[in-house]
């Protein structure tokens, strides 16, 4: 349902949409119960979004390209969903094009532009008509739009205070500056009563003076001291690419640093370009500050940034922290310090005794988190033999086990996600889990209520009904 998302989430009239269009054509395939299922499925992410603060940045390049008007309608969207938005849009095309308009050279040191008078002249003239250009899409109300009845407000102001860059390994740059600090209190001031806050490229110093900066500087800035809970950058590619070109659905900021150490060995790599760079730097740098998710997705992609926010596998890459904790496959050395996490459950008659023999059989079905060397949280995941109904595969999740010390820190979640992950790698479209304990916990995580009768039949023959074990399914 590439096209419903806006759609639905709107609940704009299909009858509104031109007849001609390719998402009028794509809406026409898929019946009314498609759209209200979706739409229950988005609500936990509408709920968890709510009332967040999140601040979207994107150069230039992605004002120029034709869908930006679709990420205009998303933010709108966005807006009316009750999230707190402030938006950073750079102007280095836009400025360049200004500069070679006139004919004269401006030179470009460490990625930089050293912005003279002359120079600056050509970036205020640039910035001043981007953010104008922008407030003006912000504000269309055209009834047959999905901006109909939005009536955002847009504020800018002198919210990014400004010191200058002085001169580094020689160079002086002038006018080019670097953010001193972010009126954090102001902006949240203007969050509160419901506006977007818009900032462009530059800055303002105590002593009146104007200086160019850089989009990422000021992003990051700003994310990291409003707290904001998500920080989202708008690149070219579909999100981060990995050295072969393929999307990198999540990692963490520690993943996204040894990707650019990959990219400067490999500087031919087609993936790699300075904006490219920029934008990866920004998100380590904001993810390593404290922001607790940053996400990557494509300024082309018509639905990118909804499909991100409101689904469940995304669009883009979701960057996190690294954490102290370690995502590791289990290895034959791990079966004592297995033993040692389960035991005292086995004790209980939580889980099902594992002998040591068997738990070495299935030891490379184990997925570990360890923190210093130790395992504190475990899941195992069995895949049926189902070679029969390959379209219809699936697994059994089981020991699912956090140490007692460890349980409030949501290590849970992050194991079930890496294990869902890896079985989708699998092509596993399902999963079971049997639990006697522990069912709200699953089915808060997304499982449902089964049977005995639902389950692989391999499973059913070996099914103890004297444990009487709750049986639960997600599908994948």
């Amino acid at each position: 349902m590439t096209y419903s998302v806006r759609q639905v989430l709107e609940q704009t009239p299909v009858n509104q949409v031109s007849p001609d269009s390719q998402l009028s054509k794509q809406l026409s395939t898929h019946a009314p119960e498609d759209y209200v299922r979706w739409f229950r499925n988005a609500a936990p992410y509408i709920n968890s979004h709510q009332g967040k603060t999140m601040v979207l940045m994107f150069g230039g390049e992605a004002v120029d390209h034709d869908n930006f008007i679709n990420i205009v309608h998303d933010i709108a969207l966005l807006s009316s969903l009750g999230i707190r938005l402030v938006i950073v849009h750079g102007a280095r095309p836009q400025i360049a094009s200004r500069i070679n308009d006139v004919g004269f050279n401006s030179t470009i040191s460490r990625g930089l532009r050293v912005t003279d008078k002359a120079a600056l002249k050509e970036v205020t003239a640039a910035c001043g008509a981007l953010r104008i250009q922008i407030e003006a899409m912000l504000t269309t109300g055209l009834i047959n739009s999905p901006m109909h009845g939005a009536r955002l407000r847009v504020q800018s102001g002198n919210y990014v205070i400004a010191k200058p860059m002085g001169v580094v390994n020689g160079v002086d740059f002038q006018h080019t500056g670097i953010v001193r600090r972010i009126d954090a209190e102001g902006i949240n001031a203007s969050l509160a009563a419901g506006n977007i806050v818009l900032l462009s490229p530059v800055g303002y110093s105590t002593t009146g003076e104007v200086f160019n900066i850089a989009l990422e500087d000021i992003a990051v800035q700003t994310a990291v001291s409003l707290g904001a809970d998500k920080l989202i950058g708008f690149s070219e590619q579909q999100g981060v690419m990995d050295t072969q070109g393929n999307l990198i659905k999540s990692c963490s900021s520690f993943d996204l640093r040894q990707l650019l150490h990959d990219f400067e060995r490999n500087q031919n790599n087609d993936q790699h370009d300075e904006s490219t760079e920029l934008l990866y730097r920004a998100i380590v740098q904001a993810s390593e500050q404290g922001v607790p998710r940053c996400h990557c997705v494509s300024y082309q992609q018509e639905t990118a940034l909804l499909q991100e926010l409101f689904t469940r596998d995304g669009s883009g890459t979701l960057i996190a922290k690294q954490h102290d904790e370690q995502f590791v496959q289990a290895s034959i050395d791990d079966v004592g310090g297995i033993l040692e996490l389960i035991q005292p459950l086995e004790q209980s008659g939580v889980l099902v005794r594992r002998s040591r023999k068997r738990l070495e059989t299935e030891i490379e079905t184990f997925s570990l988190i360890k923190k210093e060397g130790v395992i504190i949280a475990c899941a195992a995941l069995l895949p049926f033999d189902t070679s029969y109904i390959e379209d219809n595969r699936s697994a059994e999740l089981a020991c699912v086990v956090t140490h007692p010390d460890y349980r409030k820190e949501g290590l849970g979640e992050r194991l079930l996600s890496s294990i869902e992950r890896k079985a989708k790698e699998q092509q596993i479209n399902s999963l079971f889990v049997l639990t006697t304990v522990s069912e709200h916990w699953f089915r808060e995580h997304g499982f449902v209520e089964s049977n005995v009768d639902e389950l692989p039949q391999q499973k059913q023959q070996l099914y103890n009904f004297q444990r009487n074990s709750k049986v639960l399914k997600k599908d994948l």
